[in-house]
């Protein structure tokens, strides 16, 4: 469609009415943009009340207590466990209820949900195969969380939803079918313009804050671009285009971290006490794969956010 044809979608009051609203949407979106996210000072909206978010993270991880198989390997238990609390550490976030949870499954996943509730899937141990392996995905998960990343998740979709109804106003008196051909063309623009390559700046915000956390931790940063190397090679299924995935590439992912790794070993230098790459993970687990649990319901945090992947945020 040419742009001429695309202007005599509108009328002139219309497309005045649609630029006031989209600049009344931009002028709240950069006035409420006023938080920070931490160690990357990135300008954040947030709508969202904290406490709902941990809220929500809390009826979330019920969920999770209820439907997924706990972890019956005491050993790896007490591993998650203590990198946890190492990571949590390092976090500052002590108003946080910090639990921590190894469920059973071959799932390559783990995610952390508001408040402080993470949850580690045995399927992506061998992948970590250290305890700094085990370091870079729980930091990793943990900081999604200290920088609010669901709420900012849930803000953006109410912006943009603010945003269509605008448009939905501004089209009014256009024919339905001019009025649903530009309201295809917004939802496109949303889809690929604004929600996702956030999506993708919150995974390498994570990232950032990641090997930052890991190495306050004690935890030898240098491992952080291997374990996505190592993800890359164990991976499956043929990863996606970067412009069409939530996801930065594994490689890209690598690529960042090794540049941040003189940075973050100044940081696991001054650490209280260095642990190195901590333990061997005695990967051990059960040889009788463990049943796949029922699907879940999509929880209100999940509906409204981010569902957590099927690979490390």
């Amino acid at each position: 469609m040419t742009g001429a044809s695309l202007s005599r979608l509108v009328l002139p009051g219309a497309a005045f009415r649609m630029l006031l609203a989209a600049g009344a949407a931009a002028l709240l979106w950069s006035f409420l943009g006023c938080r920070a996210a931490p160690m990357t000072g990135r300008r954040q909206l947030l709508l969202v009340p904290e406490s709902q978010e941990i809220s929500m993270g809390q009826a979330a991880f019920d969920e999770v207590q209820k439907q997924e198989k706990i972890s019956t390997n005491a050993t790896l238990t007490a591993i998650v466990e203590r990198v946890g609390q190492r990571i949590a550490a390092a976090a500052e976030r002590p108003d946080y209820q910090w639990q921590f949870q190894l469920v059973q499954g071959d799932t390559q996943n783990a995610f952390c949900l508001p408040g402080g509730k993470v949850v580690v899937y045995e399927g992506i141990l061998p992948v970590c195969e250290t305890e700094a392996g085990l370091a870079v995905v729980m930091a990793h998960e943990v900081a999604h969380a200290i920088a609010r990343h669901g709420g900012e998740r849930m803000s953006q979709s109410y912006a943009v939803g603010a945003v269509r109804q605008a448009v939905a106003y501004a089209t009014q008196s256009q024919t339905e079918v001019r009025r649903e051909l530009f309201m295809r063309a917004y939802g496109l623009g949303a889809e690929y313009g604004v929600l996702l390559p956030y999506s993708r700046e919150h995974e390498l915000e994570a990232d950032r804050i990641g090997i930052m956390l890991m190495a306050k931790a004690g935890y030898d940063p240098r491992e952080a671009p291997g374990f996505w190397r190592r993800f890359a090679r164990m991976g499956s299924a043929e990863q996606p285009i970067e412009f069409l995935s939530t996801h930065p590439s594994d490689e890209r992912r690598a690529v960042t971290l090794q540049e941040l790794v003189p940075a973050a070993q100044t940081v696991y230098l001054q650490a209280p006490a260095l642990y190195g790459q901590g333990e061997q993970l005695p990967i051990t687990l059960s040889a009788t794969p463990a049943e796949p649990a029922p699907p879940m319901a999509p929880t209100a945090f999940e509906a409204n956010a981010v569902r957590p992947p099927t690979m490390p945020r």
